[in-house]
């Protein structure tokens, strides 16, 4: 297959469009403001694409897209890519070998405090997320944890804005007792939660799935208990249900080269709890009571995601199209300009003495990388209706600068 950098999409600014102004400050939100972010979403039948980041660079390169579409985004890290973020140098498990994810909280952080510093000067709100957290991982979720409660303890906000917890390959009873466990304890910091019920297919950072196809759906049952369960603590969080999804971009089980997603379903699991709430007398806030999340978006058609958004599915994963994305920025650029990379002076083929040091250094090849990677993030968002939805400020309007500590994790009497 022959490597083919993004261009620049052509979109449609909507931004004239009859919707109400998205009223969020620029930066990292919390999770109240992350609620009131798919809540615009859901009543205007858009979704916000939420991008795998493993390195300053390709987070400022999402940054920089979201800029110029006029869009709020999601930024997200998996825990082997915030071991990557960190450096693959820094261990990531104890003296004893035991999996204490160390490298991973480390990266996790760093990336956040990026993430911080940074995206006030990009004028659009960040959703600050961390992506799947399967059983085994949960000492990584146990020291973000850490980290956004040192956080809210010197500024009064979390240091993330949500974190995702993946018990999806666990009992169902355990899954959300679990969730439950956790939620209880990021409520008390304004965190929003992201939880998975029924299995997605394809791997993610090492929890794999090759089951039948019938295995890939959840039920509108399993949907409800998730929803009464959360929604007892608090409304901020969403459900990543399956239907018929995979991470990545795989043949189907059955050995097929198309995996086929029935979005329709997720309109079962709205219906579901909407009759569910009323039985009990409470409100339904609308036709779709719950956030819904679509995990495996990399290789889907334009039309099952639509449709999966019209069922209140108000964030989409994209990675391995993005990654592809940043590689082909790469190959396009040395295809180009390798006969002039072989040797620091001259030619492949000649010795014309001539320096190359604007051709290796890499400022200007991982440019190139970034340029083709916010054309594919562009793309994403003019596919899921997010551009012109959000005006972009100036840098610290109305407010005075401040600069973010450089450790996340602090103590009170460092700041009296």
């Amino acid at each position: 297959v022959r490597c083919v950098a993004y261009p620049a999409p052509l979109f449609v600014d909507m931004s004239e469009a009859k919707v109400e102004p998205l009223d969020l400050p620029t930066g990292v939100l919390t999770g109240d403001e992350t609620r009131k972010l798919f809540l615009h979403a859901q009543k205007y039948g858009y979704a916000i694409p939420a991008f795998n980041c493993t390195s300053s660079s390709t987070i400022n390169c999402v940054l920089e897209a979201a800029r110029d579409s006029k869009s709020p985004i999601i930024i997200q890290v998996s825990t082997s890519g915030a071991w990557f973020y960190a450096g693959k140098g820094v261990r990531n498990d104890g003296k004893d070998k035991k999996k204490t994810l160390e490298g991973s909280v480390l990266g996790a952080v760093a990336a956040a405090m990026h993430v911080r510093t940074v995206s006030k000067f990009y004028g659009v709100p960040v959703v600050m997320h961390s992506d799947h957290c399967a059983k085994k991982l949960l000492p990584w979720f146990d020291g973000m944890l850490d980290a956004d409660e040192e956080y809210f303890k010197v500024y009064g906000v979390p240091l993330f804005s949500s974190h995702m917890l993946d018990l999806s390959e666990e009992k169902d009873e355990e899954n959300i007792e679990t969730c439950v466990k956790y939620f209880k304890r990021m409520a008390k910091i304004n965190l929003f939660l992201e939880m998975e019920i029924g299995k997605t297919g394809g791997e993610e950072d090492g929890v794999k799935h090759e089951g039948a196809i019938s295995e890939l759906f959840t039920h509108p049952d399993q949907v409800w208990k998730v929803h009464e369960a959360l929604d007892a603590i608090s409304p901020n969080f969403s459900v990543a249900a399956a239907f018929g999804n995979f991470h990545g971009v795989y043949k189907a089980p059955d050995g097929g080269n198309k995996v086929k997603l029935t979005p329709e379903i997720l309109g079962k699991h709205q219906e579901k709890i909407a009759a569910e709430l009323k039985k009990i007398s409470k409100p339904v806030r609308s036709s779709k009571p719950t956030f819904l999340v679509m995990h495996g978006g990399s290789g889907s058609e334009k039309s099952e995601i639509m449709e999966a958004v019209k069922n209140g599915v108000c964030k989409m994963n994209v990675d391995t199209d993005t990654q592809w994305a940043y590689w082909c920025g790469v190959h396009k650029y040395y295809h180009k300009n390798g006969h002039r990379m072989y040797k620091q002076l001259g030619g492949k083929d000649n010795n014309d003495g001539l320096p190359n040091k604007k051709k290796y250094d890499p400022r200007v090849w991982i440019r190139e990388a970034e340029k083709s990677m916010s054309a594919r993030v562009t793309e994403a968002l003019n596919v899921l209706g997010a551009i012109g939805k959000y005006t972009p400020k100036e840098a610290f309007a109305n407010e005075k600068p401040l600069a973010p500590l450089v450790r996340a994790i602090v103590k009170d009497e460092e700041h009296k």
